[in-house]
């Protein structure tokens, strides 16, 4: 055979798939673990369609814990960064309206003055 290695291409992310960030962390992480374990062996134990209910919640409460990512915590971050932009924006258009509301007010008194 040959010698040569084969070499193979290690592709770390695609432009449309990114690793997601982990946003569970510390206590919150240990909590997930610990509850979807809970919940799952509660639900094994129950059995029966809210058994199974409780596995499912339980596995979703596992994976958080283990991927240390949550999709919905990422939404609700996502909501409030897009919050505070908006805020800010407006907060840039009440200033720049008191700075229109002064200059017109002083245009308004120039006029006054040199007319009255």
């Amino acid at each position: 055979m040959s010698d040569s290695k084969t070499l193979q291409p290690i592709i770390e992310s695609t432009p449309f798939q990114t690793r997601p960030t982990q946003n569970v962390q510390g206590w919150e992480r240990i909590g997930s673990l610990a509850g979807g374990v809970v919940m799952m062996g509660k639900g094994l134990r129950r059995g029966g369609f809210f058994g199974l209910i409780q596995v499912a919640i339980g596995g979703v409460a596992l994976a958080r814990g283990i991927s240390g990512h949550s999709s919905a915590k990422d939404l609700l971050e996502k909501s409030r960064q897009d919050m505070n932009t908006v805020r800010t924006k407006i907060e840039r258009a009440g200033e720049e309206l008191k700075n229109l509301k002064t200059k017109a007010e002083v245009a308004a008194e120039k006029t006054a003055k040199t007319t009255g």
